[in-house]
């Protein structure tokens, strides 16, 4: 019988922490009541029968709760995991370094070695505080932007993770022209001619993803979520309502397999039943064979074609017809 793991419980996973709870008291009694096993069995497949049932059933508003999950693993983890001894790249080269974007160099091994840029949410709340909640400023994007021409210069396969709510919306951050700052890297990421590949690990919010998220390939893990806004934003221009957030998300399509069958991405990663939180180390070994897969293709294009494929890709998003 799997363990039951204790993790912070979200509001559909509620029936569920009622079962680990009684899981727990039964546990607690076992030793002086030997005659319990037979119940405590009977609770845990309860438990890992209605966490199946659950996690086949779940809401766009669900995948969201989960893709903001406190314990979700993050942009530093994935590159811990992937290659210990990874060498992290500060500052844009004009006197800042943002902590909300992160980047470096990787070995991925196999003789690969890539660029690799993402968001950074940041776990502690003085962690929070420094990487502003995974919103970059626009000297994020230009640290973003650096580390693009760096792989640019010496021919490295980029990777791009996104997490983030979107670029950060602050009076300080449009004083330094965060929409130009977004603008230069959708530009420059369609020009290059080193392969890219995105991989939106949780949240994909709006111009503050797609800065990094210019992509000759663009996977989805399996609970993150990828929208223009997010639902509370739409719920508030729409309805004037914080009540209408489940209305909007499901209206949306925010989700991977929605996104996927929209044709704005290529794949999805699947995440361990309960989400990446329940198995970092799973989910980014996943994470590494499906970027791997895609990179694997790419390299064996010439610039111009890995170009062409880029720009072609964006220009064949959406339907229209003709009148």
């Amino acid at each position: 019988m799997p363990e039951v793991k204790r993790q912070v419980p979200l509001e559909f996973e509620k029936p569920l922490n009622v079962l680990a709870q009684q899981i727990d008291n039964l546990e607690a009694q076992l030793q002086e009541q030997p005659d319990l096993e037979p119940e405590l069995r009977h609770l845990k497949e309860q438990y890992t029968s209605l966490r199946k049932s659950l996690y086949s059933n779940l809401r766009p508003i669900d995948r969201l709760a989960i893709a903001r999950h406190p314990e979700r693993p993050y942009t530093r983890d994935y590159f811990e995991r992937w290659d210990p001894q990874w060498i992290e790249l500060h500052g844009d080269r004009h006197g800042t370094d943002d902590s909300a974007m992160v980047g470096g160099l990787l070995d991925f091994g196999n003789d690969l070695k890539v660029i690799a840029v993402g968001t950074q949410k940041g776990r502690t709340i003085k962690e929070k505080q420094s990487c502003n909640f995974g919103m970059p400023q626009p000297e994020g994007y230009a640290k973003a932007l650096r580390l693009f021409k760096h792989a640019e210069k010496f021919g490295l396969p980029i990777v791009t993770l996104i997490d983030t709510p979107g670029a950060y919306p602050g009076l300080a951050a449009e004083e330094h022209n965060q929409a130009q700052a977004i603008a230069i890297n959708l530009l420059e990421l369609s020009g290059l001619t080193v392969p890219v590949v995105a991989v939106v690990t949780g949240e994909g919010g709006s111009g503050g993803a797609l800065a990094i998220g210019v992509a000759n390939r663009i996977l989805m893990l399996e609970h993150s979520v990828y929208s223009v806004i997010s639902p509370e934003g739409c719920a508030s221009i729409l309805w004037r309502s914080a009540d209408k957030v489940s209305d909007a998300a499901q209206s949306m399509k925010i989700t991977a397999r929605e996104i996927l069958e929209l044709g704005v991405i290529d794949g999805i990663i699947t995440e361990p039943l309960g989400g990446a939180h329940k198995d970092p180390e799973a989910t980014a070994k996943a994470a590494k064979t499906a970027i791997m897969s895609q990179l694997t293709e790419l390299v064996k294009m010439s610039g111009g074609e890995v170009r062409h494929d880029r720009q072609h890709k964006f220009r064949s998003m959406g339907k229209w017809r003709d009148q």
